[in-house]
């Protein structure tokens, strides 16, 4: 008997724009490993997601079909190679073949006049097909975890005038061409992590726009070069090719002067007296190596993602909620963990107007348990273990709350309480209760009251789950996660720069702290660097339907001193 794809069938009735199939594998073991022919009669569809199937081998030509088709992600399956028929779709603009098997990519993918982003990592590629540079719209490129030898020609044509981006790391390559000069473009990122190079050429510095230069992992015969690399300084390193790398006579005598120079300048910064926080020296940070630094990890090179799923009750509740991994926080010295206490406070006073906008929760990675559930339900029917309290069900919390409320009252003789008290109101009228569940069940979050002590933040801690939550809009829960994550990169450039000694108990009255499991001590690079990594986390609707991935290319639009490398 054929399987049943209730998906399709569903698309095809409502049509659909959007389609979403993931770990469909016992359904393509009895269609022996195909997929429907009624999933290429969807020619409505612009964005196509076939992920998480082992027991997908291969794509047909009908594919060529969804003329409409923007992006077509297939990441996480077993495809061994791709069908001639995608040169016909036109208008694709996203293509995510990553974690796959695929040896060769087909001559036509280069026939693709709209594509700006391809990301073919983690397969077994030794080369790409000749004629990229005909992909004039090309503004991303990711060939990490291949077996590239060389990046070719097509890659380096001052016709790809809009890539921004190269990610390549992790692969073979023994040479960088000085065509790399060509790409007036290249403004983001290149990543050659992790290969066989042992030189840089100099043409390089002709990039003038790049924010972020990767080249650790590399046998660099200059170890001055090697050192500025391994020290992430772009401008250095640009500065350096641009001055002397192209070699001889008086090019080495600024290479010395320009180095005497840095190291002036970084004796003078060593001199000047420490300054407050709000101080005004913004250009020195944009050049100095620890400024705020974002790296974005797309969902589809990230095999452990997150993933948290939305149930149709929410959505007359609290409808709308953004997630995302931050890794990389360091809350041990000092006052870092109150500071960043302190900024999530005031936050939800301010951007959130006392959480009626949104509310933002913060969670221990190591102890949430994934995948999440983001649900409604009567509050009779469900417990959590609030911030410094025991595990009680979330209407006698309510009523516990407002019976502390009405004694603060009378104690104080006035209207305003304090605490957790102030936000019961929110919930006025509410049949059901939202909160956010994990995989064992347990409720981690009752926005917009309080998380559970079961994923407190603590000084150890250093990957984060930020949540926001909101009733009004889902751009608002975006604005809100944007401020979040710029003020993390804040705290953390300052905890790095005035070097406050550890402190290893949790002291502060906080939101946010508790009972752990020992994790390994951060490495020295890692404690030396103020960049923070950002996970996508996908939310999806309970059919698998995607409702909001952040962060997309459209969140973190953030101007200098940030740098959000994509």
């Amino acid at each position: 008997m054929a399987a049943q794809w209730p998906e399709v069938e569903r698309a095809e009735k409502e049509k659909r724009r959007e389609l979403v199939l993931q770990g469909a594998d016992e359904r393509l073991r009895q269609c022996d490993g195909q997929l429907p022919p009624a999933l290429f009669s969807l020619t409505l569809l612009n964005y196509l997601e076939v992920s998480g199937c082992s027991e997908l081998r291969e794509l047909p030509a009908d594919v060529g079909r969804l003329s409409h088709l923007q992006s077509l992600i297939l990441c996480k399956n077993k495809l061994r190679s791709l069908p001639q028929g995608l040169e016909q779709l036109r208008g694709l603009k996203v293509l995510d073949v990553s974690g796959n098997e695929l040896e060769e990519l087909p001559a036509e993918l280069c026939n693709l006049p709209e594509l700006c982003t391809l990301n073919v990592s983690w397969n077994r590629l030794r080369e790409l097909p000749p004629g990229l540079e005909r992909c004039t719209k090309l503004a991303g490129v990711n060939l990490s975890r291949n077996l590239i030898a060389r990046l070719p020609a097509g890659l380096m044509s001052p016709q790809l005038a809009l890539l921004a981006s190269i990610t390549a790391a992790d692969n073979q390559l023994q040479e960088l061409g000085g065509e790399i000069g060509r790409l007036s473009g290249l403004k983001q990122s290149l990543d050659l992590s992790n290969n066989q190079l042992t030189e840089i050429p100099p043409e390089l510095a002709d990039c003038t726009k790049l924010k972020e230069i990767n080249f650790k992992g590399n046998k660099l015969k200059d170890k001055r070069l090697e050192k500025m690399v391994n020290g992430c300084q772009t401008k250095s390193i640009l500065e350096y090719l641009r001055v002397g790398g192209r070699g001889g006579g008086k090019g080495k005598s600024k290479i010395e002067n320009a180095v005497k120079e840095e190291v002036k300048d970084k004796k003078k910064k060593q001199r000047k007296p420490k300054k407050d926080s709000g101080g005004d020296d913004e250009d020195d940070e944009v050049g100095d190596m620890n400024r705020m630094m974002l790296r974005i990890l797309h969902i589809s090179d990230n095999p452990t993602a997150l993933v948290v799923r939305a149930g149709a009750s929410v959505k007359d509740v609290r409808p709308y909620i953004v997630c995302c991994v931050v890794k990389g926080m360091n809350l041990k010295p000092g006052n870092a963990l109150k500071r960043f206490l302190t900024a999530q406070t005031k936050l939800h006073e301010d951007l959130c107007d006392k959480r009626t906008l949104a509310t933002i929760a913060t969670h221990d990675l190591l102890l949430v348990k994934g995948p999440l559930l983001y649900d409604a339900r009567p509050p009779k029917e469900f417990t959590i273990v609030p911030l410094n309290r025991k595990e009680i069900n979330a209407k006698e919390l309510v009523r516990q709350l407002q019976f502390e409320a009405e004694e603060q009252r009378k104690q104080k003789k006035r209207q305003n309480v304090s605490g957790l008290h102030k936000y019961l109101h929110l919930l006025d009228g509410k049949e059901n209760y939202p909160c956010l569940v994990d995989a064992e069940n347990a409720v981690i979050s009752f926005p917009p009251i309080t998380n559970s002590d079961k994923t407190k933040v603590r000084k150890s801690t250093r990957d984060l789950l930020l949540e926001v939550t909101s009733s009004s809009s889902l751009q608002t829960c975006k604005d809100v996660m944007d401020a979040l994550i710029a003020k993390m990169a804040e705290l953390n450039k300052f905890t790095l720069e005035n070097k406050e000694e550890e402190v290893t108990s949790d002291t502060e009255p906080d939101e946010v702290v508790a009972h752990q499991k020992p994790v390994a001590e951060p490495t020295p690079e890692a404690e030396g660097s103020s960049e923070l990594v950002l996970e996508q986390v996908r939310v999806a609707d309970a059919d698998g339907n995607l409702k909001v991935l952040y962060p997309s290319k459209t969140d973190l639009n953030l101007s200098s001193p940030f740098s959000v490398m994509r």
